[in-house]
This record gives structure tokens, C-alpha cells and sequence, in this order.
């Protein structure tokens, strides 16, 4: 039986996702500017996101059979905690000094590996830490700490603004001073969050018959590899079920990141030129509304803990998609910034169920000796779909798009939509019984 832990614990032991979380922000508010800076074209714009993809499917999965049989001194998952955030704030450091845009790619498929180094671990760590009826509180409250970093990360750039920097003094490549130091604020998080988790709660250590088993059971990366292929051949039914709703879904919020930047520029302020006032200002709305999204996202991942208790993960997680595929649907046809708020109440709940919820399901499916490995699949679920949109998208952007990011958004909103319609077939993610806490 694992030990109950108060709030306030379960909140320390998420703390480092509010680092790691921050350096997504980041790369979501401010890579398809950079991007833009550096002189990409709009319609390859998704081939140049194709490093978070890519690294999580090639990185997850092995780390997660990694982690599970890992008998270091430090524990199964902080080895990977502590590299992960290491590597994470020394790209953080460099990204907005890119003196090309070969560069600021590259440092994101680094980034973005670091940053998978040390996610899947961290979710694994919340099933191994927390016991059953605790998991949701763990899970949503990493989901609360995606919003509040999120919503940092966005507003950073903003907040510069707002105590006296000029939002339009830039470097010799057109990279703003306020994102230069937004990155740099991100990788003091990155790094000191996580220590301060895994100081404050340390995981529980191993008993001598689970020790024994793992050292018996070498790691190596053969071994590792043959785990992931067969926990998929094994995959349980309802997570296969889950895989179709994380398409959808997916898709849509990856292709949101990139192309709202250039929505806004054409619906506020009548530009596609990324080295004009116009788009520079559109890159600042996009950190204040992603912020506000965000900070929904933080409010109601809080208020999601009791409510995924009482009517279940499934049903919850499908209506605050329908919500967030309305809102983008919504997006395009608003021509007055101030209005941009209201749709991101809807963006910001289904972001903060995309964040909690589906592991929630998870959870309920698959055997916590393997929560490791399975995390890392499921990892596949998000990046999968990321892949299919960066490869896809450039082939229709400009032939059934027009080249109008605009476009791009009703596609996002109508697989938000579907994307409820698939969850809700998911045999997983019921109420959970009532308990004295938490």
C-alpha cells in the first residue's frame, strides 16, 4: 500500500513540471516567429516543428522501458529528470542567439529530445508515487502546472513590454531582446523546479524482491527496444481506443501552435510579412491571449479534479474538447483583438483535459509495473499525429487552403470535434469512488 500524500506534497512533486512546462511555452508562443525572423517560408513552416515529433517518438518509448528497469542510487526516474533539465537549459540559453535558421532548427530537435528525456519519466514518477484514487489529483495538478507555466511563458515577452522594454529593438537577425530574455528566464526554471521536486519528494525506494527482479532483467538498448515492441503488441484494447481521440486532437493543437501567429497578422492587422510592425505585433497578441488560454487552462484543471471524479475522465475530457474545437472554429472570423478572449476560454479547457485526462484513462488500462513503458507509447499518440500534420500540411496549404492560415484553423477546430466524438467510444476513464481525501 503506497503512502497518501497531502496537497501540498503532490504539488511539490509537480513543481518540475512548471519548468519543463515553461520550456514548452516557450517554443509554442515564440518558435514559429523565430522561425519567421530567420526568413522561413509560411507553407514549411510545419516541417520546421517536426523535431518535437520526431525526438518524443524516438526518445519516449526507450527511456520509458529505461526507467522502468533503472537501479541507480538517485532512483528509476530521476537519472533521466536531471540530464533532461540540464540539456533543456543550455538550448534554452542559445535558441534566441540563432544566427540562422538551420541553427534554431537544430537546437530545437535538441530542445525538444531533452525535453522528452525528462517527460516521460515524470509522468511514469506520478503513477509510481501515487496511489490509485490519489492518481487524478496527481495527474490534473501537473495539468494545473501546464497552465500557470504556460501561461508565464506566453506573457513573458508582454510583461517586458509592459515595465519599459521596446518591443521592437531587435538583434542583426530580427530576433527581439524581450525573447532573448523570456528563454533566459526559461532556463533558470527548467533546471531549479526539477531539483527542488526531486529533493522534496524523492521516490519511494525499491523493495529488495522488485531490486533484484530489475537487476536480473539487464538494461540495454536491445533489451529496451524489445520491451517497447512487445508492451504495443500487448497494448490493451481501450488504449488502442484512445489512440484515435489523441489523433485528433493532436493534429489540431500542433497545428494551432504554428499557424496562429500568422492568422492573427491577417485577421488584425491585414499582414503575411513576418519583418513587419504588423506580424510583430501579432506575436505579442498571440503571448497575451496564450497566456490568458493558459491561465483558464491552471483554474480549471483544479476545478476538473472533483468533477473527473464524480462523471469520469471520458466523458469530461470530450466535452472540454468540443469546447476547444468551437473556439477555433471561432478564431478566424474575429477581426478585434479584445474579442480573442472569450474563444480562449475554450481553448484553455481543452488543453488543460489534453494535459490530465487522457492519463487518467491510461491508467485505468494498463499494469503499473509497466506504467514506464506505456507512458512512453502513449507519448506516441501525441507525437504520431504531430508527424502526419508536419508532413501533410505543406501539401494542401496552398492548393486547398489558398496559403491562408486562417484555413488552417477551421481544419484544427473540426478534428477537435471529432476528436469528442472518439473519445467518448474509449472504455476507460469512469467515475472514481468517493474517498475521505483528496
Amino acid at each position: 500500500m503506497k503512502p497518501r500524500l497531502s496537497l501540498a506534497r503532490i504539488i511539490e512533486m509537480n513543481l518540475g513540471f512548471l519548468g519543463l512546462q515553461f520550456s514548452f511555452g516557450l517554443q509554442q508562443a515564440n518558435m514559429a516567429p523565430i522561425y519567421g525572423y530567420l526568413g522561413a517560408d509560411e507553407a514549411s513552416m510545419p516541417l520546421l516543428w517536426l523535431a518535437g515529433p520526431m525526438t518524443g517518438l524516438l526518445v519516449q518509448p526507450l527511456i520509458g522501458a529505461l526507467s522502468d528497469k533503472t537501479t541507480s542510487r538517485l532512483g528509476r526516474r530521476t537519472p533521466y529528470f536531471l540530464v533532461g533539465a540540464i540539456l533543456c537549459s543550455l538550448c534554452l540559453l542559445a535558441m534566441p542567439y540563432s544566427p540562422a535558421l538551420w541553427v534554431a532548427a537544430s537546437l530545437l530537435w535538441i530542445l525538444d529530445a531533452a525535453n522528452n528525456v525528462t517527460m516521460e519519466p515524470y509522468r511514469a514518477y506520478v503513477g509510481d508515487r501515487l496511489s490509485e484514487d490519489q492518481r487524478p489529483t496527481g495527474f490534473l495538478i501537473q495539468a494545473a502546472f501546464t497552465g500557470l507555466a504556460q501561461t508565464l511563458s506566453y506573457l513573458a515577452p508582454s510583461l517586458l513590454v509592459w515595465w519599459g522594454m521596446n518591443k521592437d529593438a531587435v538583434d542583426a537577425n530580427g530576433i527581439p531582446d524581450i525573447t532573448r530574455i523570456a528563454f533566459l528566464v526559461g532556463a533558470v526554471l527548467s533546471l531549479s523546479t526539477i531539483v527542488w521536486s526531486v529533493i522534496r519528494v524523492p521516490e519511494l525506494p525499491l523493495s529488495a524482491e522488485e531490486r533484484a527482479a530489475m537487476q536480473a532483467d539487464k538494461v540495454t538498448f536491445g533489451s529496451a527496444l524489445r520491451d517497447v515492441v512487445a508492451a504495443i503488441r500487448d497494448m490493451p484494447p481501450a488504449m488502442r481506443q484512445l489512440g484515435v481521440a489523441m489523433l485528433c486532437q493532436w493534429y489540431a493543437m500542433f497545428a494551432y501552435w504554428q499557424f496562429i501567429a500568422f492568422a492573427l497578422a491577417r485577421s488584425l492587422h491585414g499582414t503575411a510579412d513576418p519583418a513587419s510592425q504588423g506580424f510583430r505585433d501579432a506575436a505579442l497578441t498571440v503571448g497575451q491571449i496564450g497566456a490568458f488560454y493558459n491561465a483558464v487552462a491552471f483554474v480549471s484543471a483544479l476545478m476538473l479534479v472533483p468533477v473527473t471524479k464524480r462523471y469520469g475522465a471520458r466523458v469530461v475530457h470530450a466535452v472540454c474538447l468540443a469546447a476547444s474545437g468551437a473556439a477555433m472554429l471561432a478564431i478566424p472570423g474575429i477581426g478585434v483583438e479584445g474579442w480573442l478572449y472569450l474563444p480562449m476560454i475554450g481553448i484553455g479547457l481543452g488543453w488543460a483535459s489534453m494535459m490530465g485526462n487522457p492519463y487518467v484513462m491510461l491508467t485505468d488500462t494498463v499494469p503499473p509495473a509497466r506504467f514506464g513503458i506505456y507512458m512512453g507509447i502513449f507519448n506516441m499518440f501525441i507525437v504520431v499525429p504531430m508527424m502526419i500534420e508536419s508532413l501533410t500540411v505543406p501539401l494542401f496549404y496552398r492548393s486547398l487552403l489558398g496559403g491562408d492560415a486562417r484555413a488552417m484553423l477551421y481544419v484544427a477546430g473540426a478534428l477537435m470535434l471529432a476528436g469528442t466524438v472518439a473519445t467518448l467510444r474509449v472504455n476507460a476513464g469512469g467515475p472514481k469512488r468517493a474517498v475521505a481525501d483528496l
